[in-house]
């Protein structure tokens, strides 16, 4: 029974996932789900109320894999420089990757970030919350002159959100446009001006 087994949520997250990639976003519904599973509809039910809340759940899982994409970052050794870029080059190439390789995925999660502002406000708190810890550490370590580190965070989020927004990258990518070499140019200007140390004056 799926509700004697302790990942269940997951099983039916990975089966949805599956279906969305075969059928389309608007091809699959909860039946289709419960006959991938060899379950009735009903067993879904108890765990979800609606195949929207289904896809609302396949998106703020992806949410949350980025989030720990980016805690390695935090967590890791080196310079908290290194670590800042590490971190936003390696979402940047997430979200590359996830409309080359899982375009059915990405559409479904560029549509719930649009309709879903609550997720997206969630998703945006721990991303910056994560790149202040780098800029934290930064500051402790002598490497970085930041005054707040809030507002620093925030500038961060803010410089970078058109590398990282999945209806951005998709936009690039159409386009023809290789936006690594602009985000690294970005990310260089934010490292100089967080290395800057103030004069005396200031």
């Amino acid at each position: 029974m799926i509700d004697n087994a302790p990942d269940h949520r997951d099983r039916i997250l990975d089966t949805a996932a599956e279906q969305v990639r075969r059928f389309g976003e608007g091809k699959t519904n909860v039946v289709d789900i419960a006959k991938a599973m060899g379950l009735s509809h009903s067993a879904i039910y108890r765990h979800f109320r609606s195949k929207a809340e289904i896809f609302d759940a396949l998106a703020a899982r992806t949410m949350a894999e980025e989030a720990e994409l980016a805690g390695r970052f935090v967590a890791a050794g080196g310079s908290a420089g290194d670590r800042l870029r590490g971190l936003v080059l390696a979402l940047h190439r997430s979200k590359c990757a996830k409309l080359g390789d899982d375009p059915e995925i990405h559409g479904l999660y560029r549509r719930i970030v649009t309709e879903r502002p609550d997720l997206v406000a969630d998703y945006a708190r721990r991303m910056t919350g994560l790149v202040r810890q780098v800029l934290a550490d930064g500051v402790a370590q002598g490497e970085f002159y930041i005054r707040d580190v809030d507002v620093a965070a925030d500038v961060v989020r803010d410089a970078v959100t058109i590398f990282v927004h999945p209806a951005h990258v998709e936009q690039a990518v159409v386009a023809g446009l290789d936006m690594e070499p602009r985000l690294c140019a970005v990310l260089d200007a934010l490292a100089v001006a967080f290395s800057r140390r103030p004069s005396s004056a200031e």
